[in-house]
């Protein structure tokens, strides 16, 4: 970088001494930690540039910051009245007397009659409008207040200035006045009308009608916008939600499913219908949805660990091992979760022979313990070492696993026992062993 630095520098120091050499020197020394430094040459700047507004700004906040609000607060006042016809110096002026003495109604004053006097240059600014209602407020000046929003509550009025009568009839009229009420229902609905694609004056008219407990016409606000913009995704999804909440759940299902159409990496999308379906009862349905959320926006490992189960049980162990990848990958030092992924894995026609890797890091990871010591992961375990040739090292996980079987799993049990009979016959070995193993497997689980 110094290579470009140095030559704009160098054609700085030909030039001479001058205000923005000054400031550059002073934004390097801040750089650099040196406050005083910094300070001295930004003053230096700002005393030869003095209609410079950043050069105030700068050190107004430096003698804010250094406790001297008396300095200043001189120099946003001495610099509004040099430049009474710079709207940023009118509104900075205001904004620092506010801040730096919020209960002192003298300064709230001269902060009212500096944002007055620019309102007469620019009647219909916005900015300036918040401002004084904020302060007409402070002052206890209700009628002031209210003569600002009657002029933003015009029929005619364009999405800020309903924006702005929005926001303060929030302060200036109870929720359960009916007439301020039907007022704000007229001005957002005409809003809405004229313009629907704004995305925040749709989202407020939409919640303004649900806080007050009328989903239809909450649902009217959202529809028109998504309408006028049906790329507005995170609108339309809820939409999909609040179409749902009423009970009208074919148009919900319809509006986020066809998000997904559009960006399939829609996370509360995919979490809404999920929801759904496990409502209706169709876990299948519902598992999909469920796991992309999970994939997208991550989540708590027992989370993932609940779904994959789930998976599992429904015999769809690839979803479950591309799930469990996710996870493992959010949470790579949790034992339980690479346990789970190596038995996906190896039920997983597809990724089988990585099982018996996965097998040996979850059991390195656990160090013996928990996951390592679940009858499932250990007869899962037994049967990658099978297959890798392994057999003493697998009648070792299958006896783990007998004994760690729950008393009430007792198919399971019956199963590993006949298991590890069968290899033992297998290798023409234990003979009265493996049918007392045999004899214990058929009282758990006739044949």
């Amino acid at each position: 970088m110094s290579r470009f630095i140095l030559p704009w520098f160098a054609t700085l120091l030909t030039a001479g001494a001058s205000p923005k050499l000054d400031f550059a020197l002073g934004i390097l020394a801040e750089q650099r930690g040196d406050g005083l430094a910094a300070a001295a040459a930004i003053e230096k700047a700002r005393l030869a540039d003095p209609a410079a507004y950043p050069l105030m700004t700068r050190a107004a906040e430096r003698l804010q910051a250094a406790g001297d609000i008396e300095g200043a607060s001189t120099l946003y006042r001495e610099f509004a009245k040099a430049a009474p016809g710079r709207l940023d110096a009118q509104l900075a002026y205001a904004d620092f007397l506010r801040g730096a003495s919020p209960d002192d109604d003298f300064a709230t004053k001269i902060a009212r009659d500096t944002l007055e006097k620019a309102r007469a240059d620019h009647p219909e600014n916005i900015a300036i409008k918040n401002r004084l209602f904020r302060i007409h407020e402070a002052l206890g000046e209700r009628s002031e207040s209210l003569k600002l929003f009657e002029e933003l509550a015009a029929p005619d009025a364009d999405e800020d200035r309903t924006m702005a009568a929005v926001n303060m009839a929030r302060t200036l009229f109870p929720k359960d006045d009916p007439k301020a009420r039907e007022r704000l229902d007229e001005l957002l609905k005409q809003a809405v009308a004229r313009s629907p694609r704004n995305p925040v004056l749709a989202r407020t008219a939409s919640e303004h009608f649900r806080n007050t407990a009328r989903l239809p016409e909450s649902i009217e606000m959202l529809a028109l916008h998504v309408a006028a913009d049906p790329t507005s995704l995170d609108l339309r999804i809820r939409l999909g939600i609040l179409q749902l909440a009423a009970e009208r759940t074919e148009e919900g299902e319809k509006t986020l499913l066809e998000v997904l159409v559009i960006n399939p990496r829609q996370a509360l999308a995919h979490h809404s219908l999920a929801k759904l379906y496990r409502k209706q009862g169709k876990a299948d349905a519902a598992r999909p949805h469920a796991a992309e959320a999970l994939k997208i926006r991550g989540g708590d490992p027992s989370e993932f660990a609940a779904l994959a189960d789930e998976f599992l049980e429904a015999g769809q162990p690839r979803e479950a091992r591309l799930l469990l990848e996710k996870a493992v990958y959010f949470n790579m030092s949790d034992a339980e979760l690479a346990a789970k992924l190596a038995v996906a894995t190896r039920r997983d026609p597809e990724m089988r022979e990585r099982a018996s890797r996965l097998f040996r890091e979850a059991e390195s990871l656990a160090g013996g313990e928990g996951p390592a010591k679940d009858p499932v992961f250990l007869s899962e375990f037994a049967e990658s070492l099978v297959e890798g040739g392994q057999k003493l090292a697998a009648e070792e996980r299958l006896r783990l696993a007998i004994r760690a079987f729950p008393a009430e799993k007792k198919k399971e049990t019956a199963a590993a026992l006949r298991r590890l009979a069968g290899l033992w016959q297998e290798g023409n070995r234990n003979a009265e062993a493996a049918k007392a193993l045999l004899q214990r497997a058929e009282g758990l689980d006739p044949r």
